[in-house]
């Protein structure tokens, strides 16, 4: 049976994001229950995930609209172009939290909650209906460990627990089980070469969206410091969130360890005996495999 999972987005700004939610559509091991759209302007997020669904033939998967908070760029407005949310003949429901809660609490099955952004959805779902733990699980792309962005030897404030730190502590303690991969196994993946290539030449219609707005987002972000590290015309940004897509279903190519978690409120994420027990990706076990199933999942190759 697949997994009923409910996708915590802040799609829109960092263009992995878009990749994470190709991957995940490509994967017969989850059913996507809900998306939901977190932080900045939650309603252009929620565009951007209605544009991909309804592009693809899934305006079967509800949207809903998270908590609108902080400023953040727009980075794929070329290719979201003049869609509008009145465009989608899905559900998208204004309270998002409050679709969240609904959802969980309804399920049968237990519901994995995916998150792939800072934390003030989650965070508001829990305190509004803290018995949704007892039917979900939470698996998400934060932290940094042992090492930081791009491999780096020292740890870093890793984006999605800084920006809403206090929102990742609740999270993080609340008590259900928790997964997730931090840079560490996730802040150096990119591809490049002939797995680039493969998705950039594929003819398939997902694909051809994940490169479009790849592009399109390569234009925007030209004077991030990131962007000017990495050549984007030949590979892709760093798809933090792809990894924590395959935690949805599956651990087998990753060492995991079950360890205590701080998160402060500078937004570090901290081994330390007071902390709540996280299972945590460390390292990998086969990367080049997780790299090929990404790569036939986006040109459709293997379903």
């Amino acid at each position: 049976m697949p997994i009923p999972v409910v996708l915590d987005t802040d799609i829109g700004t960092d263009v992995d994001d878009v990749w994470a939610l190709a991957f995940l559509l490509r994967c017969p091991e989850v059913d996507i229950k809900l998306i939901t759209t977190a932080t900045g302007d939650t309603g252009y997020r929620a565009k951007l995930v209605a544009k991909i669904l309804k592009a693809v033939g899934r305006e079967d998967i509800p949207i809903g609209v998270g908590i609108p908070l902080d400023a953040t760029p727009r980075t794929h407005t070329e290719w979201l172009d003049d869609f509008s949310l009145a465009d989608y003949q899905g559900d998208v429901l204004r309270d998002g939290v409050g679709a969240l809660c609904e959802c969980v609490e309804s399920s049968s099955d237990p519901v994995t909650v995916l998150a792939i952004g800072p934390l003030p959805n989650i965070a508001a779902a829990l305190a509004r209906s803290p018995e949704l733990t007892a039917n979900a699980r939470f698996v998400g792309m934060h932290g940094s460990l042992y090492t930081g962005y791009l491999g780096a030897d020292k740890p870093a404030r890793e984006y999605n627990v800084r920006l809403h730190a206090l929102a990742c502590q609740a999270v993080f303690k609340a008590p259900w089980d928790k997964t997730i991969t931090p840079l560490d196994t996730c802040g150096d993946v990119i591809l490049s070469e002939e797995s680039f290539a493969r998705v950039a030449a594929s003819a398939d219609p997902l694909a051809q969206i994940v490169m479009a707005n790849h592009i399109g987002w390569a234009k925007a972000t030209r004077d991030w410091p990131l962007s000017k590290q990495i050549n984007l015309r030949v590979q892709s940004s760093i798809l933090f969130d792809c990894v924590a897509v395959y935690l949805a279903f599956a651990e087998t190519w990753l060492h995991m360890q079950r360890l205590p978690i701080v998160v402060t409120e500078d937004g570090k994420t901290l081994v330390d005996d007071a902390g709540n027990d996280v299972n945590c990706a460390v390292s990998w076990e086969n990367r080049q495999a997780f790299d090929e199933l990404l790569v036939e999942r986006l040109c459709g190759d293997s379903q």
